[in-house]
């Protein structure tokens, strides 16, 4: 075979070079793409054998080739389609062979499309059906429809094509009138009568359905409308019942090619949308919009490149690219162009993230006609079968014929000749026809050379006469406003019948044209092709001459793209006046063809995408979306480019055979893939590992990817820019970019250009005027000096330059911040304002105010005037100065306008190499909303070492406007690393965002600086025998455990803790066995002194829940030990905790409760105190671990008995300085190192950049699923989030993930049935669908009973993922293999940002990882701000210091312990702080504290100042009072009431200074809201909105500018638990629950505080509001409202049944039932009688509910006496008072006593109780709506009604059965008869108080029993009431 084909080599490659173009199975376009400008390699056969004859034959062959080349350049721009096919034999060869397998499997005798038979059924194609006839055109051979009319002669050659018939109505068809469509289709399309033929064909799928849509049809077909109608039909599926509209849950967007089309359809949407409530607006390059802005719209109308960035950003946007419901892509077949790969990859993001989050985003792609319609709607995931819609021409509303003329001259100026003249002709043509004409051209000078060029031509034929305008009736006014308009041109032109039209012209002049032309005073309007896109005009004729139009972004003229030829056409025709109308083209002959295939449809469109891969990669990488090559390969399957790839491979440079082979093309994208990974590896773009396909994004490209920054670009950045830059190598390095390569220098422009590098241009220009990076540079210094352009290309050029520069500029600043670079980043900084503002940094910084004359600038800067001499000049002084009285205000207030703050810094070493720094920025600035907008002002804010030029810590934050109006300072806190020899100093640099010349610098200095000492060596972890559990040596005990040996920590510290009694503390990580080594310090008490209580303390309710589970069992049930819980939740009676010889507890009850350790025996009868991580000491929660240790050391000091201390903690740092402060010597301390382990643990940090929090947390959930997939595919894994909104996010997000997974629910190990059981018992909506992916929530919005659920699944390891919030680490102890700190910040409310957690909560959530009895390894993966991963770096493997935090709120310790009386002076306040842990620290790290030095005279005087300031405070908060001697101090009431109900004394002094005499409910309800206790509560982000929105639903006002305030939070959450209103989101759920746990105790205190002045009608309205808050009812709603299920619309069944009870003569109570005394009575008792009052309403099970509830009311009885001394009796007596209801006018109904003198009411209370006997421990309150378990108790308030004056209050808890009470009273001074009242409130509930009068007969005084009265009282001693 070889050797005959070598035999007859030389024939066979003869044939070859003579088969003409057309037989090769190529398709034309495809010869042309060849040759034209995209040249894509074509593989064909490898192997070529050639002879020298052969070689010789090939070369000249290419010099004539190349001669051609030349020859064909020289006549036109290279762009000719008749260059002769490159005959490559290889390609030859390979097109031979395709086009002979094409014939194999092709029909014979048919040139169609195989894809084309299948009848779809709205495709209406008449290309695809009729039969076309081959032609030839300009050398290029076409099929062209039938009909039309060629004329070919020397000057053109012309195709014209006769407009179509529109194409007759079908059977099926109907049109749709607006009047059937549903209300909101009516509300929008108001005013017009029907939808069009296209808009009614389309109607059904597009408003009724969901289906993905591509509708092809011709321009002015109305497609907008079609869009309208989808839009309706998304905003239909948000209707709620009342026809409400939920707008916050979908958002529309519509991406529009230009900027143009985007503002008209903005305003087309927002006028149709508005009767909606719908908002529309424009995103765009012109047109940004804040977050918030972006959040209240509906509908955003935005560009390609616009959305593609807003999408790239996943993250700041992430809500919004996720609530995007619909997608509409106008002008879909602009995918050919430059611009296509943009929509590629928005498409292929979109779909992706439909099918990962299985979540429905619509799209509607809108194009005009295109011939491969089957490949684009395959792209748009479109059914073809519903949702394709293809119109040809036959569906314009005017039919268009089109005339084709091709100039054949090459000479350029008889081009131009030849142009003009045909263009002449035609329009004398339509003109003598009587139409109109609109003639476009392509720049806005040729509009005006055009215009007079054609009235010459007619003038010079005396033809003019056709032109001139006929003098209608309104002529002579139109004439008028010409002649007043300013543009000569126009004027001149206007009465020759003649316009212009241009953007450059005035919009006035602009409007004047237009309403001139479509009044039909112009014949012809000259224009540029804005026309076409912004102003809907038509005319009958339109024609296009010329297609050359200059593009600035290629610096070259391009040929008018084939969209503006369409949209141009698009104007011709009249829809009301014409048949049809004409479009005609004039290009030039070589041209020709281009244009005839483009407007008939004969290529089909290609991808542009290969050329931006790169970039677009990047972009997926950066975004996260695409994390390896097999991830990579499946997006690239999302574009059209695939697409097109397996339509037509060869354009693509695949050849037939390699995509025989692989069909998928998946080999070919792999390719792909790789070799674009390689190149942004090398360009440092991405990390890219090709042995495991990962790709990891990096800083650079993320920064390219936010900033569209392409390869290139980088790599010249990589090559050219370093630190040591100038500003002027910047600008040369910006110069350079990609983005610029296309800007040609002409010749005509060099002087223009020359002129400006002199003129403008501050720095020198690299490259100069001859070079185009030069030109880039000289304009864009022009550009910031606002200099003067003339030429037309220089403008467009400029402009493009100067919105690309600003672009790149802030780009290098990310670079160089991110490589910290400060002084670069300073000089970046400020180039990019320069170029935002148009000022050279040197300029005056007031030229940033616009409204400042030239002149008064000019005289500041000669006069060099600062900005900061000029804050300091009065108005007037500045007036003078600048010869301008006036002026001077204005100035005046520019300056003050400019944003400045103050920054002061505070530092504070954490250890020797690590500070803390502080700042206080106090804003100094007065806003302006016209000249700061209304949001805030961004600042960078970063820290400098000058000598070694490297920035530690950078961050960005906005200066909010509220701060600066407020002047609220803001602080920021941040830690940075410091090395020794210290420097001198570090500079903190704040640089505004925006403003030239806004910046501070606050130096650090370090001169004072004491660093802390060394920390001492941890304990080794000795190498002994495990213990055996015998050791013990106790049967009970052993029995316990069940294992048999203790660990290596346990062996090593069981003597210490087992045999010894000394103080014992032990560091060791999390996971140790810590609680063994508590319960063996237990076991040391019950043996030794089993009379004594041992306390053991847990810092959080949650792990207190936990022990008490445990040892409820353990040593309950097995031991015998009583074992007693108190927290704030439970309050166990004082006999349970006497007996108990356990308590667990939280430091906050144990504080309160040993507050009063004298009277309370059970606190001295404490043995051991185990404080449960200890380390905690630092938190905020710290101080009270503090005092407790502090007061206990004092207690056995005082009581010479002494208690034991053990502390149990995670490793420390200075464990020294704890073990010092807890008396531990030698023995006793145990440290061991973090690394010690029982589960060695590997720890991964990655920091994610983003200033912002939320979308930094969005793009942490990508990574956080690759490391669960890495590390830990089948084990358990807990991620800790920061909300409980997070857990939600994070959830829902990997669920996401999980979707495009083979298996979404392998995280789920449990049967699918058993699980679907157990999620039918969930509560919560969102944990039912996590759950069913094995995805559990845990954080303290759950309801208990979802919480155990999920824990319980997931220690069963049936779920395999549980995401809690931070306090779980510490509550619970379920470890799992790996542990993701997703983010290690949270929402600080009170400070209103994102502060750090404390590092022991990260510690802890990493103790988590390792599961001791299963992994031989735990995981941690950390997920940081990447500002913040050198810190955590350090601290994670070295022990933190813990520092006392006891300073801020001494005073309230002092105060308790004054209270207490432990304290009498100023030397025991100063003795009892050297007890503290306080004391210890400052001594060892005083910087910290801000303490000087540390001799002895120093510390003095520092904790004098100390004592003094706390004990200032008090007083003035009445909490003491410092005597006369300036030394000791007393307690008092409020003091007491204080330290009592474990209150901050800024809260007494607030009630103190806020209560009155009467005080109405909601003035009660503020001052209880305004406590200190509830400044604390979390307002989170963006709840201020959701506060606002509450308030409106809600009786009582609040401060409309408050909503960000927790005390308004607080007071709206207590009002919508009295309304029952409904509540945001779940946290208010749970943050009610926080408001109510307070409430109270705060109650409480004011109720002793009201008691204390006496005053009567405040205190009965404070128990009221206790009585509202534990029913969460209003008081003045009906009591009966408190029944469960029964709500105001029932009233009306108790009132009805009044009459029906009176009437049936029923015994008991007779009258309406308003409230539940009523009803008891009622009922007496019966279910059966309240049942019939309510069947009618209720289900059997709401009534046995509502009955248990009111049968359980107490009913009480109240008898009273009065006790005391009478004058004639020898002793004490009792008196009986009278009955209630006796005649008063009687004497025996009044009762004898004695002015002035003590008595003693005895109250005797039996409870009268219903039916059900109530269980013995019962003694609950029923309160279904209060959150923890409450006693059902009483106050007695005994009062004076007439002086509404208070006499006593005596609390009283739960009656049983019976209960006596004393209240003491004294009798008034003066005689007379006087009225008591004893008021019986209850504390739980409404409606059942009693009062009572006591009728008392005041006799005179006497002597003798008030003697007896006081000897009686001082025996007994005083009573507390």
């Amino acid at each position: 075979m070889i050797s005959t084909l070598l035999q007859c080599r030389a024939a066979i490659v003869d044939s070859f070079i003579s088969i003409p173009n057309e037989r090769t199975g190529f398709q034309p376009d495809v010869s042309r793409k060849v040759s034209g400008e995209i040249t894509k390699p074509a593989y064909g056969c490898q192997v070529t054998i050639q002879s020298e004859k052969e070689k010789q034959m090939m070369k000249i062959y290419r010099r004539e080739e190349k001669k051609e080349k030349k020859r064909a350049k020289g006549t036109d721009d290279g762009d000719s389609s008749e260059v002769v096919v490159t005959f490559d034999p290889k390609e030859m060869r390979a097109q031979r062979e395709q086009a002979l397998l094409n014939a194999r499997y092709e029909p014979l005798l048919t040139r169609e499309w195989v894809y084309e038979r299948i009848r779809y059924p709205n495709v209406y194609d008449s290309y695809a059906e009729a039969t076309k006839a081959p032609a030839f055109v300009g050398g290029a051979r076409l099929l062209l429809p039938e009909g039309i009319h060629r004329e070919n002669n020397k000057m053109y050659e012309e195709v014209e094509i006769p407009p179509n018939d529109p194409m007759p109505i079908g059977f099926e068809e109907r049109p749709i009138y607006i009047s059937e469509l549903d209300e909101i289709g009516q509300l929008v399309f108001k005013g017009m009568k029907r939808l069009n033929r296209i808009q009614s064909i389309v109607f059904e799928t597009a408003y009724n359905t969901n289906e993905n849509l591509l509708i092809c049809a011709p321009t002015g077909a109305g497609k907008t409308n079609i869009a309208m109608l989808t839009v309706l039909h998304e905003i239909r599926q948000h209707l709620q019942p009342h026809g409400v509209i939920n707008r916050e849950e979908f958002k529309i967007v519509y991406v529009a090619p230009m900027k143009a089309l985007a503002a008209e359809m903005t305003n087309y949407f927002s006028k149709r949308l508005e009767p909606l409530g719908i908002t529309v607006k424009e995103l765009t390059g012109d047109m940004q919009l804040t977050k918030g802005e972006i959040l209240r719209t509906q509908m955003l109308v935005t560009t390609p490149e616009k959305w593609d960035v807003v999408t790239r950003k996943s993250v700041g946007d992430v809500a919004l690219s996720q609530i995007v419901r619909l997608l509409i892509l106008d002008e879909v077949h602009l995918l050919h162009e430059d611009r296509g790969p943009v929509l590629e990859s928005l498409v292929a993001r979109t779909i992706r993230q439909v099918e990962s989050t299985q979540s429905m985003i619509r799209i509607l792609g809108l194009s005009a006609t295109l011939p491969n319609y089957l490949d684009v709607a395959a792209f748009l995931h479109v059914n073809p079968y519903i949702g394709l819609f293809f119109f040809d021409s036959r569906f314009r509303p005017v039919p268009l014929g089109q005339t084709f003329v091709g100039i054949k001259t090459t000479n350029k100026i008889q081009q131009m000749h030849d142009m003009e003249e045909v263009c002449y002709n035609k329009v004398l043509d339509q003109i003598k026809a009587g139409h109109q004409v609109m003639v476009f051209v392509h720049a806005r000078n040729a509009t005006v050379r055009t215009a007079f060029g054609l009235i010459e031509m007619a003038k010079n034929r005396g033809e003019i006469c056709f032109f001139q305008p006929d003098q209608g009736p309104d002529y002579g006014q139109c004439e008028k406003q010409i002649q007043r308009s300013r543009n000569k041109q126009m004027k001149e032109m206007f009465p020759e019948g003649f316009g212009i039209h241009h953007a450059g012209m005035l919009r006035s002049d602009r409007s004047l044209m237009e309403s001139s032309f479509s009044k039909g005073h112009l014949k012809v309007l000259v224009c540029t092709a804005t026309l076409a896109w912004g102003v809907n005009l038509p005319a009958h004729a339109v024609i296009i001459k010329g297609t050359q139009i200059y593009d600035a972004k290629r610096g070259a003229f391009v040929d008018l793209g084939i969209l503006d030829v369409m949209q141009i056409f698009g104007r011709a025709g009249r829809p009301q006046f014409d048949k049809y109308g004409e479009g005609t083209i004039i290009t030039t002959h070589d041209k020709l063809s281009h244009y005839l295939t483009l407007l008939t449809q004969q290529n089909p469109i290609e991808s542009q995408f290969l050329g931006s891969l790169a970039d677009n990669l990047n972009a997926e990488v950066a975004l996260g979306t695409v994390t390896n090559v097999e991830e990579a390969v499946k997006w690239l399957s999302y574009t059209y480019l695939y697409v097109r790839m397996r339509a037509n491979p060869l354009v693509y440079g695949i050849n037939h055979k390699a995509f025989q082979m692989d069909p998928g093309l998946e080999m070919y994208r792999k390719e792909l893939v790789v070799e674009c990974g390689r190149k942004l590896d090398k360009a440092r773009m991405i990390r890219f590992e090709e042995r495991t396909g990962y790709f990891a994004s990096t800083d650079l490209g993320r920064t390219a990817s936010h900033f569209y920054i392409r390869y290139n670009t980088i790599e010249t950045f990589n090559e050219l820019f370093n630190s040591q830059r100038t500003e002027a190598d910047i600008l040369s390095i910006v110069s350079k970019a990609e983005e610029f390569d296309q800007l040609k220098v002409r010749d005509e422009e060099l002087e223009e250009l020359d002129n400006m590098l002199s003129n403008y241009c501050q720095l020198p220009a690299a490259g100069g005027v001859e070079n185009s990076y030069g030109k880039v540079n000289i304009l864009l210094q022009t550009y910031i000096g606002r200099g003067e352009v003339d030429g037309f290309s220089l403008i467009s050029d400029l402009s493009y330059v100067a919105q690309n520069a600003a672009r790149i500029v802030r780009a290098l600043f990310e670079i160089a911040l991110r490589k910290r670079w400060p002084a670069m980043t300073y000089r970046l900084l400020n180039l990019c304002k320069m170029i935002d503002k148009r000022l050279w940094g040197f300029a005056h910084p007031l030229r940033q105010f616009p409204n400042l004359s030239h002149v008064i600038l000019n005289r500041l800067e000669e006069k060099r005037l600062t900005v900061d001499k000029l804050k300091e000049m009065k108005k007037d002084e500045i007036g003078h100065m600048l010869h301008h009285v006036n002026i001077g205000l204005n100035v005046k207030q520019c300056v003050h306008q400019i944003p400045a703050f103050t920054m002061e810094a505070s530092i504070q070493p954490i250890t020797r190499t690590v500070l803390r720094v502080r700042l206080l920025i106090t804003p100094d600035f007065r806003w302006n909303d016209q000249v700061h907008g209304s949001v805030g002002e961004p600042w960078w804010l970063w820290v400098e070492d000058p000598i070694n030029d490297h920035i530690y810590h950078s961050e960005y934050f906005l200066l909010q406007k509220k701060q600066v109006v407020t002047k609220e300072p803001q602080h920021i806190v941040f830690t940075i690393p410091i090395f020794e020899p210290l420097p001198s100093q570090y500079y903190i640099k704040a640089v505004s965002d925006r403003w030239l010349g806004a910046e501070a610098v606050c130096i650090i200095n370090f001169q004072n600086l004491i660093l802390p000492e060394r920390h001492p060596p941890h304990t080794e972890l000795l190498d002994l025998q495990p213990l055996p559990v015998t050791a013990l040596g106790n049967r009970e005990f052993e029995s316990l455990y069940k294992f048999t040996h203790f660990n290596p920590i346990q062996t090593q510290i069981f003597h210490t803790l087992y045999h010894t009694d000394t103080n014992v503390l032990l560091g060791a990580p999390t996971g140790s066995g810590k609680t063994i080594a508590a319960e063996l310090a237990m076991f040391r008490v019950f043996n030794k002194y089993p009379s004594s209580k041992v306390v053991y303390i847990a810092p959080l309710k949650a792990l207190v829940r936990e022990r008490i589970e445990d040892w409820k069992v353990r040593l309950e049930e097995k031991l015998g030990k009583k074992v007693v819980e108190l927290t704030g939740d439970v309050t166990p009676d004082m006999r349970a905790i006497a007996q108990a010889d356990l308590i667990v507890t939280t430091p906050e009850k144990w504080d309160g409760v040993s507050r009063s350790w004298q009277n309370r025996s059970y606190v001295q009868k404490v043995a051991i105190l185990i404080i449960d991580e200890i380390h905690l000491l630092g938190e905020d929660r710290g101080p009270v671990l503090e005092v407790i240790v502090s007061r206990t050391n004092f207690i056995s000091s005082h009581t010479s008995k002494s208690v034991r201390v053990v502390g149990l903690s995670t490793a420390l740092a200075n464990a020294r300085d704890l073990a010092d402060w807890l008396g531990i010597r030698q023995v006793g301390l145990f440290n061991f190192r973090p690394s010690v382990r029982p589960v060695p643990l590997e720890v991964h940090i990655h920091g994610f950049p983003g200033q912002h929090y939320c979308p930094r947390m969005a793009s942490m959930n990508k990574p956080t699923f690759q490391a669960i997939r890495s590390h830990s595919p089948a084990k358990p894994v807990l991620i800790f989030v920061s909300s409980r909104r997070q857990t939600r996010l994070t959830a829902l997000d990997l669920i996401a993930f999980l979707a495009t997974e083979d298996n979404p629910k392998q995280w789920l190990h449990q049967d699918e049935r058993e699980i679907e059981d157990i999620i039918a018992t969930v509560r919560d909506s969102n944990l039912k669908l996590t759950l069913a992916f094995g995805i559990g929530m845990h954080h303290a919005g759950l309801h208990e009973r979802d919480r155990k659920t999920v824990e319980e699944l997931f220690v069963n390891c049936k779920i395999q993922v549980l995401i809690a919030t931070s306090t779980l680490a510490w509550g619970v102890n379920f470890p799992a293999h790996l542990v993701v700190v997703k983010g290690t910040e949270y929402y600080d409310g009170k400070s209103r940002r994102y502060v750090d957690y404390p590092i022991t909560d990260v510690l802890q959530m990493m103790g988590r990882a390792g599961r001791p009895q299963f992994d031989d390894q735990g995981k941690a993966v950390i997920l940081v701000h990447d500002i913040k991963k050198d810190f955590y770096k350090k601290f994670l493997y070295e022990p933190f210091p813990v520092e006392s935090s006891l300073l801020s709120v001494l005073s309230e310790h002092l105060n308790a312990e004054i209270a207490a009386g432990t304290i009498s002076s100023k030397q025991d306040a100063m003795d009892y702080i050297t007890w503290t842990y306080f004391f210890r620290r400052l001594v060892m790290n005083p910087s910290y504290y801000n303490l000087e030095d540390i001799g002895h005279e120093s510390i003095n005087k520092y904790l004098s100042n100390l004592v003094e300031r706390s004990l200032r405070d008090l007083e003035c908060s009445y909490c003491i009072e410092i005597k006369e001697d300036d030394q000791t101090v007393e307690p008092l009431t409020y003091g007491r009431i204080a330290s009592y109900y474990y209150l901050k004394h800024p809260t007494i002094r607030m009630f103190k200074e806020r209560l009155r005499a009467e005080l109405p409910l909601h003035d009660l309800l503020s001052v209880l809201t305004d406590a200190e206790e509830y400044a604390e509560l979390p307002v989170r982000h963006n709840e201020d909105q959701l506060n606002s929105q509450l308030a409106q639903q809600l009786p009582l006002q609040v401060n409309p500018h408050s909503f960000d305030s927790a005390h308004t939070k607080t007071h709206l959450l207590l009002q919508a638990h009295f309304s029952h209103a409904q509540l945001p989101c779940s946290d208010y759920t749970t943050d009610t629950k926080t408001v109510l746990d307070n409430a109270i105790r705060i109650c409480q205190a004011m109720l002793d505080v009201a008691a204390n002045e006496g005053w009567l009608v405040t205190a009965l309205s404070v128990c009221n509001l206790v009585q509202m808050i534990v029913q969460g009812r209003w008081l003045h709603d009906s009591s009966l409202l408190t029944l469960p299920h029964v709500e105001q619309h029932h009233l009306h069944l108790f009132r009805k049944w009044a009459g029906r009870a009176g009437r049936s003569g029923a015994e008991g109570f007779c009258g309406p039932v308003e409230g539940l005394p009523e009803l008891i009575a009622n009922c007496s008792g019966k279910e059966s009688v309240f049942s019939t009052i309510v069947s009618h309403e209720f289900h059997p099970s709401q009534i046995l509910q509502a009955w248990s509830f009111l049968s359980h009311l107490p009913v009480l009885e109240v008898q009273m006496s009065v006790k005391g001394w009478w004058e004639q009796s020898q002793e004490q007596m009792e008196r009986p008072l009278p009955a209630a209801g006796a005649n008063l006018r009687e004497e025996s109904s009044w009762l004898d006593v004695h002015a002035d003198q003590e008595y003693v009411l005895q109250v005797a209370l039996r409870r009268i109780n219903l039916g059900q006997q109530r269980r013995k421990q019962d003694s609950k309150a029923q309160a279904p709506r209060f959150p923890k378990a409450k006693d059902e108790g009483w106050f007695l308030v005994m009062g004076e009604v007439d002086r509404k004056e208070l006499l006593a209050v005596k609390r009283v808890g739960y009656v049983r059965n019976h209960t006596a009470v004393s209240v003491a009273f004294y009798t008034p001074e003066k005689t007379g008869k006087c009225i008591y009242t004893l008021y019986v409130m209850s504390d739980s509930y409404l409606g059942l108080d009693q009062q009572y009068d006591i009728h008392l007969n005041v006799t005179a005084a006497s002597i003798a029993a008030q003697v007896n009265t006081e000897v009686v009282d001082s025996l007994s001693g005083p009573s507390l009431s």
